[in-house]
């Protein structure tokens, strides 16, 4: 493939640098794609211009990325409908409700960490969304963990370093989608399967779940999270003398619809909907690829296509929700439709990003700056080392610029094709590129993830940030040990 050489490397070096300096990734990442269409139109303006234009209508000639994008819009509807409708505030009184039956029977150090446990179980089953499951764990638990003393900044340690992790080990939402749509642009014949395998080696945010477990039961606690436990316990204080906890203002939830009847069904039955449908249509889209060799199951779910299963999947679910508020007398159509129109605005800016996202991978297809990055590495670099690299540089971009989503922009575009230039597992290079994305955007002080989890907990940021800190690096550590181990191993 004819590459346009070291010009290549400069869309995403100025998307990196940029993001890196300004901290705005949409602005970095249209710099970062105009300069490229300038590069390819020899530098003149005009027609780098317009074919920057053309860049992003292009992303729409992609039925997989448009299908994508109309579900992330499709899930912030869903979102809005299940709040609307009293189904997080039904499951909060459920959580609470058995708290208080439970509370009796059990002696203070038993009671906190039944209440942290099942505010990791809670972080963990809302993956729909990283944000929504964030809030949901501090808006419910702060005031139970108040009353047992236990510190803000452990509460939103909790919340944090569950809600993204389980979001991506349990890619049925837009993480999923926005990653199988990454791997598309990065022509992976079977985005479904690469995703799925790449869950198995996405180390860091396993390590990071298991991590808040073993800390919650031994009582382990290190660093600034060790002085915020004995403030708490000897002194009686939640937060440290001096702290300005933020408060959640705009960035809330929606509320439920005055006189509906808060029922944690409104909720589960959506969502289980959701879970339930998308290896049903896995199978479907799969099955009419493959009529000729029914039996083969894994065929199947090779040819399948993961971003119209994730569009039928969250359609389903909002159309059960429709029926269940309807049911319920909540909603009428017209109220319905409101709120499906408020929610899938709520999901604008990450449905922008991909737009952003996919016409930088088509970009650097065209310029050939995987294989050109790959060519120059081979003498260089040993394909060992390629794992552990891309973690740390793809943790290193996302603690920089504060996202998670944008590393993963930058990162899949670099290392599938590396990977491939240097006959180094491909799967392993894109886990370790989405485990580093999420390393990064646990450690940086301006994760917009970091920050709704201190609104969320009432907790000063900082504070929340520098306890938070010593058990990720602790997590990050070990994954690039193990990235290392992998790869000299020849997995």
């Amino acid at each position: 493939m004819e590459t346009y050489g070291v010009l290549s490397l400069i869309p995403p070096i100025v998307a990196i640098g940029l993001a890196l300096w300004t901290r705005q990734v949409f602005l970095a990442l249209l710099v970062g794609i105009a300069s490229g269409f300038l590069i390819m139109a020899g530098g003149n303006p005009l027609t780098g211009t317009i074919d920057t234009l053309g860049g992003f209508v292009k992303v729409f000639e992609s039925n997989y990325n448009t299908e994508i994008i109309i579900f992330t819009l499709l899930i912030g509807a869903l979102i809005a409908l299940i709040q609307r409708a009293g189904g997080v505030e039904g499951f909060v009184n459920r959580v609470l409700h058995w708290l208080q039956k439970k509370a009796a029977g059990a002696d203070s150090k038993g009671q906190r960490k039944r209440v942290e446990l099942l505010a990791v179980l809670t972080g963990i089953l809302i993956f729909v969304e990283s944000n929504i499951s964030t809030l949901t764990v501090g808006t419910l638990y702060r005031p139970v963990t108040d009353t047992l003393g236990i510190p803000r900044e452990k509460l939103a340690y909790i919340a944090d370093s569950t809600c993204a992790p389980a979001c991506i080990l349990i890619p049925l939402n837009a993480w999923g989608a926005y990653i199988m749509g990454l791997l598309a642009e990065q022509n992976v014949e079977q985005p479904v399967s690469m995703l799925v395998g790449a869950l198995a080696f996405n180390f860091y945010p396993m390590l990071a779940i298991a991590l808040v477990i073993f800390v919650i039961i031994s009582g382990r606690d290190v660093g600034e999270m060790k002085r915020a436990e004995t403030r708490a316990r000897e002194e009686g204080k939640l937060l440290r003398d001096g702290a300005v906890p933020m408060i959640a203002g705009e960035i809330t939830m929606m509320t439920a619809k005055e006189g509906a009847t808060p029922r944690a069904r409104n909720m589960i039955i959506p969502l289980m909907t959701l879970v339930v449908l998308m290896p049903v249509f896995l199978i479907y889209t799969g099955w009419a690829q493959t009529p000729q060799d029914p039996n083969a199951f894994f065929d199947i779910i090779d040819r399948a296509s993961g971003s119209k299963s994730v569009l039928y999947s969250v359609t389903g679910a909002i159309l059960v929700s429709m029926v269940m508020n309807k049911a319920q007398g909540i909603m009428g159509i017209r109220g319905m439709v409101e709120i499906v129109l408020k929610g899938m605005s709520g999901m604008l800016p990450l449905a922008i990003l991909m737009v952003f996202a996919f016409a930088l991978g088509n970009l650097c297809n065209d310029l050939g700056t995987g294989v050109y990055v790959a060519e120059q590495a081979k003498p260089f670099l040993s394909p060992a080392l390629v794992p552990a690299l891309v973690f740390i540089i793809s943790g290193f971009i996302a603690f920089s610029t504060g996202t998670s989503w944008g590393t993963f922009t930058i990162m899949i575009a670099i290392a599938v094709p590396l990977a491939q230039g240097l006959d180094t597992n491909v799967t392993l290079a894109v886990a370790a590129a989405l485990g580093g994305g999420v390393f990064g955007d646990h450690c940086s002080p301006t994760s917009d993830t970091s920050i709704i989890t201190s609104m969320a907990t009432a907790n000063d940021h900082i504070d929340h940030v520098r306890t938070q800190l010593p058990y990720a690096l602790i997590g990050g550590g070990v994954t690039t040990a193990i990235y290392l181990i992998l790869g000299f191993a020849g997995v």
